[in-house]
Parts: C-alpha cells; sequence; structure tokens
C-alpha cells in the first residue's frame, strides 16, 4: 500500500487532489453575495483568461458539469446546424445533446482510436453548400485517448467558413494538453474542474469568444442560468446568476495560482512524459496503445488494451498497491484499460504506479 490514507487516483477524472486544496474547501461559509465573494469571481475569471490562453476574450465559471456547457454551446450558438467530428463517446453524447435540443446536428464519423483530420474538415466545408453555425470537436477524447489537432482544425474552419464558430470540449485537455485559445481562434473551450484542474467536480470553467458573444444576443430561448450573453456583465459585477460552490471557488482561486506559478508551458511538458512513460511501460510490457497514430495520444489520459485475465490482474495490482484506475469506457470495458496520467501528478508517481501494475515474469 502507498502512505496515503486512501486510493490514490489514476482514473480520468476525478482525479486526485492536493491536501492544501483539500484544505481550503474545508474552510467555513460565507456569503455568496459578501464582497469577498464578488472580488474572488472577478479575480478568478482574470485568472481563467490566462489559463485558456485568451487574453483578449473572456472566461467565466459555473455551478455545473461539463455536459452543461455542451448544451449551452448548442442552445446559445447553434439555431439549426452544427458539424460534429466524432470519434468516441463523448463527442457522441454532443451530437446526442444537439439532437435533443432541436437542432440538426451533421456528424463527420472517424474510427474510435483514431481522429477527424484538418484536411478531412476542410474537404467536407468545401463541399457542403450552406454553412455551418458551428463546428463542435472534442479536444482530448477521453473515451479513448485520442486529441485531436485543434489549431489545425481551427485554421480550416477559419479558411473554408469564416462565419463559423469553432467550439471545443477541452475537458481532459486544458491544463494538460497545449490548448491556446486567442492563437487558434477558439470561440468556446469548457472544462470542469475535476480534470486536468485538479480539483473535486462541482465547477464548469469555459472561455468564450466576443463574436461568440455576439451570436448568443441574437439566439432566443437560450435559458437563464446558462445565458452565456449574459455573463460578461454578470461576473464584472463578481454575481454570478446562481449560488456558487463558494469554498470550490476558493481552491480554484488557489489552484490557478499554483498552476501559473509552474507555468502552462512546464504542465504541458509534465503531462508529456507522462505520456512518453506510460506508453514507454506499455509497450515494454506488451500492452497496446489503444491509439496507434503517437502524435494522436492525448497527454492526459491514456488507453491500452488488454483483455480477461490480464485486464484483470492490472486491476487488482493497482488496488492492492493502493492506486485506482480505469477499465475502458462502454464498449472497451472489457478490452481496455485507461490511465488517467492528469493534474498535478508527479512524473515519479505516475512511475510508482506502472511499476506496481507491472505483470510478474513468467
Amino acid at each position: 500500500m502507498t502512505d496515503r490514507d486512501h486510493p490514490i487516483l489514476f482514473i480520468p477524472g476525478p482525479v486526485e487532489v492536493d491536501a492544501e486544496l483539500r484544505e481550503i474547501m474545508a474552510m467555513p461559509l460565507v456569503g455568496h453575495r459578501s464582497a469577498a465573494v464578488q472580488d474572488l469571481t472577478i479575480r478568478v475569471c482574470a485568472k481563467l483568461r490566462e489559463f485558456y490562453c485568451a487574453p483578449s476574450q473572456h472566461a467565466f465559471f459555473e455551478n455545473a458539469p461539463g455536459t452543461a456547457l455542451m448544451e449551452a454551446a448548442i442552445r446559445n450558438l447553434v439555431v439549426r446546424r452544427s458539424l460534429h467530428l466524432v470519434a468516441g463517446a463523448f463527442a457522441e453524447r454532443w451530437v446526442e445533446v444537439a439532437r435533443s435540443c432541436g437542432r440538426q446536428p451533421v456528424a463527420i464519423q472517424a474510427p474510435w482510436g483514431t481522429t477527424v483530420t484538418a484536411d478531412e474538415v476542410r474537404a467536407h466545408l468545401r463541399a457542403v453548400r450552406e454553412p455551418y453555425e458551428a463546428v463542435c470537436v472534442t479536444h482530448s477524447e477521453t473515451s479513448t485517448g485520442a486529441l485531436h489537432d485543434i489549431a489545425g482544425i481551427a485554421r480550416a474552419v477559419r479558411d473554408e467558413s469564416p462565419g463559423t464558430l469553432v467550439l471545443v470540449d477541452a475537458v481532459t485537455s486544458v491544463g494538460g494538453a497545449e490548448l491556446r485559445f486567442d492563437a487558434w481562434g477558439i470561440d468556446l473551450a469548457f472544462a470542469g474542474t475535476q480534470k486536468c484542474l485538479a480539483l473535486p467536480p462541482g465547477l464548469v470553467t469555459f472561455a468564450i469568444s466576443q463574436r461568440a458573444l455576439h451570436k448568443a444576443a441574437t439566439v432566443e430561448g437560450r435559458g437563464f442560468l446558462l445565458d452565456l450573453a449574459a455573463c460578461p456583465e454578470r461576473f464584472a459585477a463578481g454575481k454570478p446568476p446562481a449560488t456558487p460552490c463558494v469554498p470550490l471557488v476558493f481552491a480554484l482561486d488557489r489552484q490557478l495560482d499554483r498552476i501559473a506559478t509552474e507555468t502552462l508551458e512546464a504542465r504541458w511538458a509534465r503531462h508529456r512524459a507522462m505520456r512518453s512513460h506510460t506508453i514507454a511501460w506499455a509497450e515494454a510490457n506488451g500492452f497496446e496503445p489503444f491509439v496507434a497514430i503517437a502524435g494522436e495520444r492525448s497527454p492526459t489520459v491514456s488507453t491500452l488494451r488488454a483483455s480477461g485475465a490480464r485486464l484483470d490482474g492490472v486491476i487488482d495490482r493497482a488496488k492492492a498497491a493502493g492506486f485506482t484506475v480505469g477499465k475502458g469506457y462502454g464498449s472497451l470495458k472489457s478490452e481496455c484499460f485507461r490511465i488517467g496520467h492528469m493534474g498535478d501528478h508527479p512524473v515519479e508517481r505516475l512511475d510508482a504506479l506502472l511499476a506496481a501494475i507491472t505483470p510478474p515474469a513468467p
């Protein structure tokens, strides 16, 4: 067992939370309309702009899961048609969300374990007669461990359909994989706190462009809580429309400071190192990466092929050593396991996990 008082999480979320952040969340509650919390709200939004590399745009948070921003994106930014790049379960969910909102989603499908390329997006956009209002793409597909080329996809959209918004599910990417909101021309990106931010679930953070806000303001029936067009005025006053999870916002404030101290570049490099260690270990021990192309593998979650006794052995050895890893998602449950190497894990802790789950020599 480890020297910790609980199993250390190496699942693709929720993730391990450092003791300092847990202690902040044990604070006595303060009023959510107090001056202290209003100042906190304004401060956190400014720090989120830096976290998303969106200094010239906007960033906010709300009490909700990441899926709520999938729905808000559709309700606020799409009146009729959206294009979805689908290569896993969470991209499929976004299609389902759009359909349930009464929109007409169109999907470009790629096999699980691969991605939709920027060239495929470019060719599709050239072939359609009517522009889409938005292109929706999952950056790091948590179900497979595949990473989309957001910079290239956004460039293709800008070139071929300049009026189309680029909407990014960054749930298991921002804070772990390189994502540059302003430089890449993204219009919306969102993530929950329980992934690369290494906090408990409860808040969704998001960055949004000015042109997306302009579009939202023209759309009827976009709702109240997640009315994106209302966010700038609400948050400029430090007043989210509903009671936030105040202790979690204080912890988010501190965590954003910690990330700034580490620097995003160093954090991205640490996650790439964890991916490299995981893939090297997998190949040395006969576990095939589910994502075949090295350049398409997420730095935050690795999905590795295993079944039967080999799969059960990994799960059991992890548990015996005081760690938790995850089985495959959905249809991959019986043929893969997933290691979520994201958040504040040092490489040395990941190496301890990998040593613990190494199969015994025959």
